[in-house]
C-alpha cells in the first residue's frame, strides 16, 4: 500500500486552487488530509459524448494530486445514470440516451484520462461503472432509496424552480437522478468526491445517503467552472469546447476565441501560474494592457498543460501564420514608441485617426484590431512589437 503524504503545500492547492466550497469545510477535510489516513476519492462522468473535454480535465488534475499524495482515486463512468440524465443547468428534460449509444461515448474514456491519472503501479486509479450496483436494483430498493428524501429537497434545485416559473414540465424520473448519483457514494463507500459547481445538489445529496446510511461524513470538494463573464460555460454550441481530442492548433485557436472576461479564471482554473503571477495579469489589463497579450500566453499553456511544450509551440505559430500574417501587408508603416501608450495616442500619432475623439470612435465601433484582434476598449494600452490595422487596409507597427 502507496504511503500516504501530508505534503502541506499540495492539501493547500486541493483545498483552495479555483475551489468554490469545500464540506462540511476547508478547516474538517484539511484536518482530515493531514492525518496521513489513505482515504478514497472519487470524480463521476456521464458518458453522454464521445470525447472529454477541458472540463474534465480540470477535475483530473486534482484526483492526480490525491494520487499524488498516496489516496485511493476512483474513475467513475456513469453508465447507468447517462440512460436517465442528469437535469442540472437544462431547462427542459434531457433525451435519454441507449444502453448501446452509452457504451460507445465511453469507449475511449480511460485512453483519454490516462493523459493525467496513472491506471498502473502500486497506487493505480480504479475505473467503476455505475451499473454494477444501480442496475441489480429492485423497485423495493428504489423506494428505500427515495424515502431519504423529500419533495421539498428536490425542487429546491435551481433549474426545477427555473422551470416551475416558466410552466414546463419537471419529470418524476428526473428527482432519481441525484439519488442515484449519491448511491454512486455509498456503493463505493467513499471518504470524498470532487466536481464542477454545478454538480453540487447531486454530490452533496451523496453526503446525505453517506450519513444515513454509512454513518460516515463524506467530504465534497467543488471546483469553479470556467465560465464567460455571463456566466455561459464552455459548450458544443458556442464552438469553443476543448475536447481531449482536438488537434494542438485547434485548442489554440479556441482558446484565442474566448471573452477577455475569461482569461484571468483560465490561468486561474487551466495553468500551473501562481496566484501571484495572476493577480498581476489581472492588474495589468485593468490598468489597459491589451488583452490579447495574456491570451496568447494563457492559449499556449493550455495547449502545453494538455498535450505538450512541442505542440504548443507549434500551435502558436499556426495561429499567426493562418490569423495574422495573412492580413498583414509585407511592408506596412512603422511607429516609433519608448515603452507603451495608449491604443488611441497610438492610432492618433500614426496618422490612422484625425483626432482622440475619432479615434474612441472608431475603437467603439469595433473598427481598430491589434494584433489581428478586435480591441473597443479605448482606454487599452499597447506597446513595442504590436501591429494595429484601422478598416481593412490601414496598419502600423509600434517598434
Amino acid at each position: 500500500m502507496p504511503k500516504v503524504s501530508t505534503d502541506a503545500k499540495k492539501i493547500d492547492w486541493l483545498l483552495n486552487r479555483a475551489v468554490e466550497n469545500v464540506y462540511p469545510s476547508k478547516a474538517e477535510v484539511k484536518k482530515l488530509l493531514q492525518k496521513g489516513e489513505r482515504l478514497t476519492v472519487y470524480f463521476g462522468i456521464d458518458p453522454t459524448g464521445p470525447t472529454l473535454h477541458l472540463g474534465h480535465f480540470i477535475n483530473f488534475r486534482r484526483l492526480a494530486l490525491f494520487q499524488e499524495l498516496g489516496h485511493k482515486v476512483i474513475l467513475l463512468i456513469g453508465d447507468f445514470t447517462a440512460t436517465i440524465g442528469d437535469p442540472t443547468d437544462k431547462a427542459a428534460v434531457r433525451k435519454p440516451l441507449t444502453r448501446e449509444e452509452v457504451l460507445a461515448n465511453c469507449k475511449l474514456y480511460k485512453d483519454q484520462a490516462a493523459q493525467v491519472l496513472d491506471f498502473k503501479g502500486s497506487n493505480a486509479v480504479e475505473l467503476k461503472f455505475n451499473s454494477e450496483w444501480l442496475g441489480k436494483m429492485n423497485f423495493a430498493d428504489v423506494l428505500d432509496l427515495a424515502s431519504h428524501f423529500t419533495v421539498q429537497q428536490m425542487l429546491e434545485r435551481d433549474m426545477f424552480q427555473t422551470r416551475l416559473k416558466d410552466g414546463k414540465p419537471i419529470h418524476v424520473h428526473e428527482f432519481m437522478y441525484p439519488l442515484m448519483q449519491g448511491y454512486d457514494s455509498v456503493a463505493m463507500d467513499v471518504d470524498g468526491e470532487v466536481g464542477g459547481n454545478d454538480q453540487t445538489f447531486n454530490m452533496l445529496a451523496g453526503r446525505t445517503l453517506m450519513k444515513q446510511l454509512k454513518n460516515k461524513d463524506k467530504f465534497v470538494i467543488t471546483n469553479e467552472l470556467l465560465v464567460d463573464p455571463t456566466g455561459k460555460k464552455m459548450g458544443k454550441s458556442e464552438g469553443n469546447m476543448i475536447a481531449l481530442t482536438d488537434a494542438p492548433e485547434d485548442m489554440y485557436g479556441k482558446v484565442m476565441s474566448w471573452t477577455d472576461g475569461m482569461i484571468v479564471p483560465g490561468f486561474r482554473l487551466c495553468t500551473d501560474a501562481s496566484d501571484e503571477e495572476i493577480k498581476k495579469i489581472e492588474t495589468a489589463m485593468k490598468k489597459g494592457e491589451n488583452p490579447m497579450t495574456y491570451k496568447r500566453d494563457l492559449a499556449k499553456r493550455v495547449v502545453a498543460w494538455l498535450v505538450g511544450e512541442k505542440e504548443a509551440d507549434q500551435a502558436a505559430e499556426h495561429f499567426t501564420n493562418v490569423h495574422q500574417k495573412h492580413a498583414t501587408p509585407d511592408e506596412i508603416p512603422e511607429l516609433k514608441v519608448k515603452d507603451r501608450m495608449s491604443l488611441v495616442d497610438a492610432l492618433v500619432a500614426s496618422g490612422l485617426c484625425s483626432s482622440k475623439s475619432d479615434a474612441r470612435r472608431q475603437i467603439e465601433q469595433g473598427g481598430v484590431k491589434v494584433d489581428d484582434e478586435v480591441v473597443k476598449d479605448p482606454n487599452t494600452n499597447v506597446r513595442k512589437g504590436f501591429v494595429i490595422q484601422k478598416g481593412k487596409r490601414h496598419f502600423v507597427k509600434l517598434v
